[in-house]
């Protein structure tokens, strides 16, 4: 984790009890325990989500009407009547 440098990890431990003292120490353990849980839980959700929506296959696009005169709806009341004279 340091790369071997161990004094480093007991001088931190001594700063943070004089600090805290030993009194608070389970608690803020906890606190740190609990927090690494819950970072933890939320990188595997967000790594799963990720997966399912990588590996889905994606649906095909809905077929679309074509744009020309075809799809214009003809009004049925000037083509059944002829112009008037």
């Amino acid at each position: 984790m340091f790369g071997g440098h161990w004094v480093y990890v007991i001088i931190l431990l001594i700063v943070v009890l004089i600090i805290f003292g030993p009194g608070r120490l389970p608690e803020l353990g906890g606190a740190v325990g609990k927090a690494m849980r819950e970072f933890r839980k939320a990188t595997t959700e967000l790594t799963n989500e990720v997966t399912t929506a990588a590996q889905a296959k994606p649906e095909p696009p809905p077929p679309t009407a074509s744009t020309g005169s075809e799809s214009a709806p003809k009004s049925s009341t000037s083509e059944a009547s002829p112009p008037p004279s």
